[in-house]
């Protein structure tokens, strides 16, 4: 099987769906490696409601075999004041089978993030959803100001992971910068993946 990078998140209103799909893209330019898009449901403060098993639209749910097989994780989600949403904190707790068998130690992992307003707390989401990465043992990586469009954007944009200003409606399109901030962390973390699992060569 090909290895590949998991890009999961969390969307509600479809802005972090459409960054994971610039960034697959950008994974996917990257030979030897493919993008496998999932998503987590949503979790109800009502007990008694639940999802069903396949979303009617978009990515299909993620599982832990997914995260455990991965060679390279990039993880999104929408700002709920300052931290990651809920759905994929409540998915993430769940992996602590992954943690005592330390499945994604020295793995690649990125971070990406959605906000209505453009000091909504983009960074400290970014920097929430490195947290349980870190304590995964996993390889955090940001955004090197060698993209460009990192000093040019006016948008989002961030070295610690793609960002997107997606408005008080939140139905603002992506920006050019955004689409192709998001292109270069997906080609990113997918050839850092490849040089860490391409066996040396031996004389």
């Amino acid at each position: 099987m090909q290895p590949y990078i998991l890009v999961l998140y969390y969307s509600r209103y479809g802005a972090t769906a459409k960054m994971a799909n610039h960034i697959a893209q950008g994974v996917e330019m990257v030979e030897g490696i493919e993008a496998r898009i999932r998503t987590v449901p949503a979790v109800s403060p009502v007990t008694e409601a639940t999802e069903d098993s396949i979303p009617t639209t978009g990515a299909i749910y993620a599982s832990l075999e997914d995260l455990k097989n991965c060679a390279g994780l990039i993880l999104g989600s929408p700002t709920r004041f300052g931290n990651m949403a809920a759905p994929l904190k409540y998915f993430l707790d769940g992996t602590s089978s992954l943690w005592l068998s330390g499945a994604l130690i020295g793995k690649p992992a990125a971070v990406f993030t959605s906000t209505s307003s453009l000091h909504g707390g983009q960074e400290a989401t970014l920097l929430s959803m490195m947290l349980p990465l870190l304590h995964h043992g996993m390889l955090c990586m940001g955004i090197p100001y060698s993209e460009a469009e990192l000093t040019s954007t006016t948008t989002g944009g961030t070295p610690y992971g793609a960002s997107h200003l997606a408005g008080p409606e939140s139905n603002r399109p992506l920006s050019e910068e955004e689409k192709r901030l998001c292109i270069a962390l997906g080609k990113r973390t997918a050839e850092t993946t490849i040089k860490l699992i391409t066996p040396p060569h031996t004389s």
